[in-house]
């Protein structure tokens, strides 16, 4: 991974000019399509397989007159009037018939209808409209929506003075949410944060046009899949939220470690391939578990759910994308403007340290050689002295480490008093009561409330096949009757058959709001009353509407809570195992992960549900936070807190890999990365905050429980939790077993297989062409050494045959050079390509024939082998061919690999197949006996060897 990251980085910068007009032809054709392809978003909210859908399907067909989408208009009389005065009788009367012939509408209830009685309030001073259209809320045009909202004003105007009319309802519960200029304080704070952490202008400014552009190309493509489907309102903004904190982050660990690799005077050029090879495959790491919880996102198998957890991780996966190629391209563009410049302490250290050297050299230049000295006017190199480690994160994790069992005790007792309040959080739909208190929906709703009861802004609807009945008036009487004196239920205004009486319906008001416990209890009970209705009537009744399908679609959500956490631990779990090669430092991880979804969920509880600070945010009214609140949060969160143990931690086991102890590689590991991610974190909870105080009250949770989970993730968790197990666990940290190391991929996230192919570009020397070197390679088994070391180098072209007294150690040692064993000791490059960093690359430079497996006449495998045009061909077990003829064939094929420029590697079990390749070819010995021989050879020779190594 770094090292194609590497290749990736250095051609961007090579091709910057190419890469940034490609990037503008694709903004410009994305935009395009969105302006040509987009239908718009949607609000509506289906949820295939629930009771409440499938009924409600089932009414489209046989009472398409309730099934659609509504509104509401509730007309109110001045103080002591009623609406049957008739200034407010001719008013209404004229605005029913005003709001019927609006295109769309299907009928309007009015108060003065025998056949469609509208509700009227008991002290008969207010009425409530309905309005029922044709189709889907979906369905339901611009057009209509502002035709009726200029009826209603129409009706106000002709109602007499202090009486007022209000449009709300269903259709417009919910709008569509805006971007609005708050949010935009967060890419100030951002931009600051960036200038103080990166010192430079220019450098701050790449991330945020990153993060643009990234944002800018997602969401050309999300508007032009809107011709493919329907997309939630909701999943624009919760995918700008996203992507502008990732997509600055990204690009800021890439930018950091870009300029501090030209603060060590690496040229310009080497420096981004460099820091998109290690930066940047953690950022892939990152970004890769960021997409796969939001895919995730599917199991609970609600349709508009999986659209928006696609399209986020889309978004996701574009930014990376972005990070790894246009950033490296401006990162060339801004060349030596990133370097940073000495302090004034380190240049005046500096010029001490040359005026030193300088002296020094003058008193000697007698006796010195003329050769070694610099030629006149020649730039003499400086060294800057080391920069010391940050004071404050230092006396940091010190203070974290000093009792690490108490620091991790007061963070497991503090996780949980902020989690605790989590044990009252309510999800349901939100509707009209959640808007700004000054919108029309909401003024019709509290309205509503006020004169008819919080019940019917949520009325649900009681359906069933009545198609056998005798008498479907009087049996959908019976059941409305019964219906009616269940607690919980207010009113029973409508009981009735269709046209064709084969379905029947009744509405139900219930007490309660539609997001109220209340509410939700009396769906349970008529659902649970289902068997009786069934005996008694013979009706199978089913409970739909509006609220009945927002509890569902929470109760869904609930259920698929806990199967998606599984999937989000085990999958953390896997990862992080695979990245850190420990079982302590991925448990550590993952419980911390859970503090912070906890502190999280507890927050938002305490706002949402319990009113603290409710004001200062904006919330408009507390109670239940959106059904999809939690398994989103969790989804993103679990992404963001890989980012920040990945950079943290890697860290740290990188210098305790390197020889460091695990105390000291803690303190080294935090001093080296804590800036960083302290500069992240604080960019990505400014950009979550900035949607809360007038973002849109779908994302305003979510937007809270991140900025929330960050800070305690990243705070909390990452600095001070982790460095505490870390040093209570001291070495046992970093243990894990053989077996499991040899089963788990490797995931190298720091780019230490990058460095050591970096280290090993010259080697065996500057120049060299070899087809295959190697230099003390070693292969192990389970049994132990199986080859090793050897020490050989083949030219291109050139042939070797490789000879030994078992089948096992000759076969090992092809293998290993053909990049399908894995070396576990020296150094191995087989068409240039370090092993085992490249081996996947070498695999497609190396064929291999196994002469055992053909039969007897591997020649024609060989030359199968050479149509692919490999630069070396490895021939095994040449000894199984014992038919002069194939002998003969296969020394013909070999011939023609060589004329072909193909370096040759035979392997035999016994004497050297000489027969198969020209006189005076070279011959290595493998296996025990070879060993044995070198070993011998070597402790002839003390001088070659340690004390030790004699002694042993």
């Amino acid at each position: 991974m770094s090292s194609v990251l590497y290749s990736l980085g250095r051609w961007a910068v090579r091709a910057r000019r190419l890469v940034v007009a490609g990037c503008v032809v694709v903004l410009v054709l994305v935009g395009g399509a969105a302006g040509l392809l987009q239908q718009g978003l949607s609000n509506e909210v289906t949820i295939p397989g629930t009771e409440s859908q499938e009924a409600l399907d089932r009414l489209a067909t046989t009472f398409p007159q309730v099934s659609g989408a509504s509104a509401q208009v509730i007309v109110v009389a001045p103080e002591g009037e009623s609406i049957e005065d008739e200034p407010m009788r001719s008013a209404i009367t004229d605005g029913v018939e005003a709001i019927g012939d609006v295109s769309q509408v299907a009928a309007v209830t009015s108060p003065f209808d025998e056949l469609m009685p509208a509700s009227v309030s008991d002290d008969e001073r207010a009425t409530l409209l309905t309005i029922q259209l044709d189709g889907d809320q979906g369905s339901v045009t611009d057009a209509t929506k502002d035709a009726l909202g200029e009826e209603a004003d129409a009706l106000a105007r002709a109602l007499p003075d202090g009486a007022e009319a209000q449009l709300g309802g269903q259709l417009f519960s919910s709008e569509l949410p805006e971007m609005t200029l708050t949010e935009g304080i967060g890419l100030l704070v951002a931009l600051v944060v960036l200038v103080l952490t990166l010192g430079s202008l220019v450098g701050a400014g790449l991330p945020l046009l990153n993060a643009l552009l990234s944002v800018g190309a997602s969401m050309g493509l999300l508007f032009a899949a809107t011709a493919l489907g329907p997309i939630n309102s909701t999943t624009p903004l919760l995918a700008v939220m996203l992507g502008l904190a990732v997509g600055i982050d990204y690009a800021l660990f890439i930018v950091s470690r870009h300029r501090e690799q030209l603060a060590k005077g690496l040229a310009v050029d080497e420096s981004i391939a460099r820091a998109t090879g290690t930066a940047g495959s953690a950022v892939v790491f990152a970004g890769l578990t960021v997409m796969i919880a939001l895919v995730g996102l599917g199991v609970a198998g609600i349709p508009f759910l999986t659209t928006m957890g696609v399209a986020a991780a889309v978004t996701v996966g574009i930014t990376v994308l972005v990070s790894l190629t246009l950033l490296p391209a401006l990162l060339g563009f801004a060349g030596e403007r990133l370097r940073p410049k000495p302090s004034r302490r380190a240049r005046r250290t500096a010029a001490r340290t040359a005026s030193a050297a300088r002296a020094a050299a003058t008193s000697s230049e007698a006796t010195r050689p003329r050769a070694l000295q610099p030629a006149d006017g020649a730039d003499t190199a400086t060294t800057l002295p080391e920069q010391k480690p940050n004071r404050f994160f230092t006396g940091w994790i010190r203070a974290v480490t000093k009792i690490p069992a108490l620091t991790v005790a007061l963070v497991v007792v503090a996780m949980g008093a902020l989690s605790y309040p989590a044990l009252d959080l309510r999800l349901a739909l939100p509707d009209a009561g959640v808007m700004a208190e000054d919108e029309p929906a909401r003024v019709t709703y509290d309205l509503v409330s006020e004169h008819f009861g919080d019940g019917f802004n949520g009325p649900l609807i009681v359906t069933g096949s009545i198609v056998t009945s005798t008498d479907p008036v009087a049996l959908m009487n019976e059941i409305g009757e019964e219906i009616d004196g269940m607690p919980g239920v207010a009113d029973v205004p409508l009981s009735t058959p269709n046209e064709t009486a084969d379905t029947g319906i009744i509405q139900v008001i219930p007490e309660g709001g539609p997001t109220s416990a209340q509410t939700e209890d009396l769906v349970r009970e008529i659902r649970a009353q289902h068997d009786h209705f069934l005996d008694e009537y013979g009706v199978d009744l089913s409970v739909t509407g509006f609220t009945a399908v927002g509890i569902d679609v929470s109760d869904q959500l609930g259920d698929a809570l806990l199967p998606f956490a599984l999937v989000v631990v085990g999958l953390s779990l896997i990862l992080l195992t695979m990245v850190f090669r420990s079982i302590a430092v991925p448990i550590k991880a993952t419980v911390g992960y859970l503090f912070s979804v906890g502190a999280a969920f507890g927050v938002v509880s305490l706002v949402f549900e319990h009113g603290v600070f409710a004001e200062a945010l904006n919330v408009s009214r507390t109670g239940p936070v959106i059904s999809f609140m939690p398994i989103v949060l969790m989804g993103i969160l679990f992404g963001l807190a890989m980012d920040y143990q990945v950079f943290l931690v890697s860290r740290m086991r990188e210098d305790y890999v390197h020889g460091g102890s695990a105390k000291h590689a803690i303190t080294t590991g935090f001093q080296g990365s804590a800036k960083v991610v302290t500069a992240a974190a604080i960019i990505m909870i400014a950009v979550f905050v900035a949607f809360v105080p007038h973002g849109d009250m779908n994302l305003k949770p979510i937007a809270l429980g991140l900025a929330v989970g960050v800070a305690v993730d990243a705070f909390i968790v990452r600095m001070i939790f982790v460095p505490a197990v870390l040093a209570l666990l001291g070495e046992k940290a970093w243990y894990m077993p053989k077996w499991l190391d040899r089963l788990l991929p490797s995931f190298d996230v720091e780019g230490e297989g990058l460095a050591r192919e970096l280290s090993l570009r010259d080697w065996p020397e500057p120049g060299a062409t070899d087809a295959v070197a190697t230099g003390d390679l070693e292969v192990r088994g389970r049994s132990g050494l199986i080859v090793g070391p050897v020490s050989v180098r083949v030219p291109d072209g050139g042939t070797l045959l490789v000879r030994g007294d078992a089948t096992a150690p000759v076969s090992a040692f092809l293998l290993a050079v053909a990049g399908r064993l894995k070396p576990s000791g020296g150094v191995a490059k087989t068409a240039g390509l370090v092993l085992p960093e490249r081996a996947s690359a070498v695999r497609h430079e190396v064929a291999v024939v196994d002469a055992a497996a053909e039969g007897g006449h591997p020649a024609e495998a060989v030359r199968r082998a050479l149509r692919d045009k490999p630069r070396v061909l490895v021939v095994d077990a040449t000894e199984t061919v014992g038919d002069l003829t194939a002998r003969a064939e296969l020394a013909q094929a070999v011939a023609g690999a060589q004329h072909a420029g193909v370096a040759v590697l035979l392997g035999s079990t016994g004497s050297a197949a000489t027969d198969l390749a020209p006189s005076g070819t070279p011959v290595l010995d493998v296996g025990p006996a070879a060993r044995a021989e070198r070993r011998s050879t070597e402790l002839d020779h003390p001088a070659n060897v340690t004390e030790q190594e004699v002694r042993a």
